[in-house]
């Protein structure tokens, strides 16, 4: 069963990323491997404004469930952003054990 919009077949590999919250992606990001982050950034980010398009068709307060996955995925590529293309790695450098806590996640 696929979790992405059939024109987004080729990302379903990285459905993993398809975080609901923002702490979900966070704890991610931070526990998992540079190799696997860089790996995902680089397979949807060539993607990211087509995947942003195809999200715009819909109202925002009834997305279908793929489209609600390809969203949560965009959320995810943002979240390893600065991991890919700045930091090379997964922690931001130099921050000892902060942490991140989201209060209000945005909706959807």
């Amino acid at each position: 069963m696929s979790l992405l919009p059939a024109e987004f077949a080729d990302l379903e590999a990285y459905a993993e990323w398809c975080l609901p919250t923002e702490a979900e992606r966070y704890a991610k990001r931070t526990n998992g491997k540079m190799r696997d982050i860089q790996a995902f950034y680089d397979a949807i980010t060539p993607r990211a404004e087509e995947a942003i398009s195809y999200c715009d068709k819909f109202p925002l307060d009834d997305l279908p469930e793929d489209v609600l996955n390809l969203m949560h995925l965009l959320y995810s590529m943002i979240t390893v952003s600065f991991s890919a293309e700045c930091w090379k790695q997964p922690r931001v450098p130099d921050a000892g054990a902060s942490t991140l806590d989201c209060v209000i996640e945005p909706i959807p």
